[in-house]
């Protein structure tokens, strides 16, 4: 990838939601509040703080719902915790509701060493289309997205935001190359321009564009239109590119 492929070409942005989202995202910068110039950073923090805990709080039912199916479902802990890297290098832990069986990591280890197909698929997109390891409830709660949901904790202690850029595993940081310093300059997200323009099916290296994008041109209209498609995402996730 060179300098000249951090603008998502005009082709690739119609097959991404219709431009929309770039027009948005060209719309405003930060707001002015009684003629004052207010920090863009400021208004995403307030926004993210309050939508969380309206999430947090308003959907508890969901959360114990969710807990005891995965409870039901298989062994192991409610939930699954991983170190990622957020805004400005920052290692932290993400919790998730946990989709995999209890030993999937050396699971994991035995399907790359003795698959050359599943290890180039995993050094590709770091994902398995047809991954064993994924329980039942997991399946489900992957196409919906709501395994996330847990992430709003990381979002009221600071870690990530609820729109921003993927939340990126420490060995994908190379694949980034020139463009990491970009997108670790802002926090990471539960959700983002990513996640409502396709998920996997992306192309490695567009997810990476659209990154980069994100980092340069986000406000707080991109972020309520991020938030806004994500709800129509779980609602209706056939054919969302999550898995």
């Amino acid at each position: 990838m060179t300098a000249n492929s951090q603008l998502i070409p005009g082709k690739k942005l119609r097959l991404l939601s219709r431009k929309r989202w770039q027009r948005i995202a060209h719309a405003t910068h930060p707001l002015s509040l009684s003629g004052e110039q207010v920090n863009r950073d400021v208004i995403k923090r307030l926004f993210d703080v309050v939508f969380s805990l309206l999430v947090l709080i308003c959907g508890a039912p969901i959360y114990l719902l969710i807990g005891l199916l995965i409870y039901l479902d298989s062994p192991g802990s409610v939930f699954y915790i991983q170190e990622r890297v957020g805004k400005n290098y920052r290692r932290f832990r993400c919790i998730k509701f946990r989709t995999m069986i209890e030993n999937a990591d050396d699971i994991l280890l035995d399907l790359i060493s003795t698959s050359a197909d599943v290890r180039q698929e995993f050094n590709d997109n770091f994902k398995l289309k047809d991954d064993p390891r994924i329980t039942s409830i997991g399946k489900f709660l992957r196409c919906t997205s709501l395994d996330e949901l847990p992430q709003f904790w990381n979002v009221l202690k600071g870690d990530m935001s609820v729109v921003g850029p993927r939340p990126l595993v420490p060995e994908e940081l190379v694949k980034y190359e020139h463009h990491i310093d970009k997108v670790l300059s802002i926090k990471p997200g539960i959700t983002g321009l990513w996640q409502v323009s396709g998920r996997n099916d992306i192309p490695y290296e567009q997810r990476v564009q659209i990154d980069v994008y994100y980092a340069d041109r986000h406000n707080i209209w991109l972020d309520l239109w991020v938030a806004m498609k994500t709800v129509s995402v779980v609602l209706f996730p056939k054919n969302n590119g999550a898995y």
